[in-house]
């Protein structure tokens, strides 16, 4: 009786191999922690100066305010803005739950619209259709890394008197492409952006952390203030705020990563490159759509399965030490917490990709022996399906 032997794969693969990544830039990232303990700075400082100051030079924004979280920067910037209960928010109800829990918890009723089925981001079409008198905010989420149709939304918020606030926790780093020539960073095009720093993020800490960008001075002044308790000077407390702030060690790694974030989004392209012409001819796989609006920076790589059994896929991939990831099974309208929050709209495009997409492993230090032996066996379980 024969044996079959699995082929030799360098180490295990992971979805996010953030291990690997500290390693090749440990002695950076070690200097700037050790500096931090020795300078006993471990709430505000220079770090988090320097962060907020790089960042926003990155980026090509007037102001960054971080915070503890993606979460807290969603909810900071909605309250800035001084909505009220009552006031509603177009969100896509294929994200995660995130971009609307903070829409609830502040009162707010959100406002979900289905997404286009090209780029998995906001159908302008559906969110015009669900603007009334009461529409304060619309939140695209770059989804993926791919950015919304900002162009065609800000059209369509102008118009209406209406804010955007981008999420972009998932395509920090994009470009997005004007008809007109101008070229912006995501995130800060609308009233407000909003990212995330989780630590499999594109640009993630070593824990939780977030950041909130504005153009605007007087919106900066009071997300900041938001941020640390009200305040406008110590013990001065002008408005009802929260305790939302990034430590300085986070700020010392995301100060390190950040030089390397144009590196690390042409590493996930080249992983992306190499996915798409393997599967770009089987008809069974749709592989990611690249908008030419927007530069793709792969926080991750989605296929979308035809007349595939997704769940014996990843079953058949876990099988061969593959990971897979659905991002997102359910989407919000059904669930629990937000099942009374919609209408009768429909979001035909949402429940079919909520049925048919899986993600693969994709990040900067991706072996080509691993990629590799994932080709292979997706393919392997497409020919056999």
């Amino acid at each position: 009786m024969s044996t079959e032997i699995k082929p030799a794969i360098v180490k295990q693969i992971v979805m996010v191999d953030l291990q690997t990544q500290y390693r090749r830039l440990q002695k950076e990232i070690d200097d700037a922690v050790l500096a931090v303990m020795d300078s006993t700075r471990f709430i505000g400082g220079p770090e988090v100066d320097g962060f907020k100051t790089e960042l926003a030079e990155y980026l090509g924004a007037k102001h960054v305010i971080p915070c503890a979280n993606g979460t807290d920067a969603l909810q900071i910037a909605m309250m800035a803005l001084g909505l009220k209960p009552g006031d509603e928010v177009i969100v896509p109800t294929f994200t995660y739950v995130a971009t609307a829990e903070v829409i609830a918890l502040l009162g707010l009723t959100p406002v979900m619209v289905d997404v286009d089925e090209e780029t998995f981001t906001l159908d302008l079409n559906q969110v015009e259709a669900a603007i009334g008198p009461n529409t304060k905010a619309i939140v695209p989420v770059h989804l993926y890394g791919q950015c919304a149709d900002m162009e065609g939304l800000m059209a369509l918020a102008d118009r209406h008197g209406i804010h955007v606030i981008e999420d972009n926790a998932q395509a920090i780093g994009s470009d997005y492409f004007f008809s007109n020539g101008r070229v912006a960073k995501s995130g800060t095009i609308g009233t407000f952006g909003t990212t995330s720093f989780f630590p499999s993020k594109n640009l993630g800490c070593f824990g939780d952390g977030g950041a909130i960008f504005t153009n605007d001075d007087e919106l900066a002044k009071m997300a900041a203030m938001i941020a640390s308790h009200g305040q406008s000077k110590l013990y001065t407390h002008d408005v009802v705020g929260v305790n939302s702030r990034l430590d300085a060690m986070q700020a010392a790694v995301l100060r390190i990563k950040l030089r390397h974030l144009d590196d690390f989004i042409a590493r996930r392209i080249a992983v992306a490159d190499k996915y798409d012409a393997a599967f770009s001819n089987i008809d069974e796989i749709k592989t990611p759509v690249r908008d030419k609006r927007s530069k793709h920076v792969f926080h991750q790589y989605t296929l979308v399965l035809n007349g595939v059994d997704r769940n014996g896929m990843k079953e058949f991939l876990q099988e061969n030490d593959i990971p897979s990831m659905i991002y997102y099974p359910i989407p919000l309208h059904k669930q629990k917490a937000f099942v009374n929050s919609d209408s009768n709209r429909s979001f035909a495009v949402t429940e079919k990709l909520c049925d048919s997409v899986i993600s693969l492993p994709i990040h900067t230090e991706m072996e080509a022996e691993q990629q590799d032996h994932i080709i292979e066996k997706v393919i392997e379980y497409i020919n056999k399906s």
